[in-house]
């Protein structure tokens, strides 16, 4: 929080007129202050950390890049800084790479303003904030997925330290962070997440985390 005590908001759209819309829902509250915004991820990768706000509400879709991108550098950075994901479609791999990136919230365009500004506050307060229809679908879905002994198989093909990244991924952690948790350089953990990904079959760190969420599931 600021100095007043309200909740610092950063807003990234490259629609001027919705940035325009949800500054002015945001700045008639007295305990929420909107210090910038930007309409691209390479503006918002510049200026969310010169105005250091508490939430950053960016959009999931953008001309040089995706709202889930910042969201992961950003909080690589300084994961103090909360992640609200605001989108025009309902997309679950989007969702779940949004929470993988480290988001604390995904909703809607089609969201009620007091249910944005609700949204705002309860990130800001450091809870989870997700469409509860679509994270049902994502959780379905990884349910579903393929494990047991094929999950086995390829989880025998990494080495222990692999075993523990993954994890690690599986909890949402950035590389920096992981870093932090092992004691080793971001670019260490980089090159090792490359490798587990080659050796699981996967493209995406996303899947990683899909494939450790399935096994948990199993577990249960």
């Amino acid at each position: 929080m600021g100095e007043d005590g309200k909740i610092r908001v950063f807003l990234l759209d490259d629609h001027e007129v919705v940035r325009r819309g949800v500054r002015e829902l945001l700045s008639v509250e007295d305990d929420v202050e909107v210090v910038g915004e930007a309409g691209t991820a390479a503006e918002a990768l510049v200026r969310i950390p010169a105005t250091r706000p508490d939430v950053a509400v960016l959009d999931v879709r953008l001309p040089d890049g995706s709202g889930i991108e910042v969201c992961r550098e950003i909080r690589s950075r300084d994961d103090t800084v909360r992640c609200l994901m605001l989108t025009s479609f309902s997309d679950d791999e989007a969702l779940f790479d949004a929470i993988v990136a480290g988001a604390s919230g995904y909703a809607l365009k089609a969201i009620r303003g007091s249910e944005l500004l609700s949204a705002v506050r309860d990130v800001a307060d450091g809870k989870s904030v997700l469409d509860p229809a679509a994270t049902a679908r994502v959780v379905e879905r990884l349910r579903g997925g393929d494990g047991g002994a094929k999950g086995d198989e390829r989880l025998a093909r990494l080495t222990e330290q692999e075993r523990r990244i993954l994890d690690l991924i599986g909890e949402g952690l950035t590389n920096r962070q992981i870093g932090g948790r092992l004691h080793l350089a971001e670019k260490t953990i980089k090159n090792y997440v490359s490798g587990l990904l080659s050796k699981l079959g996967m493209q995406r760190r996303s899947q990683a985390a899909a494939f450790v969420a399935r096994m948990q599931a199993e577990k249960q």
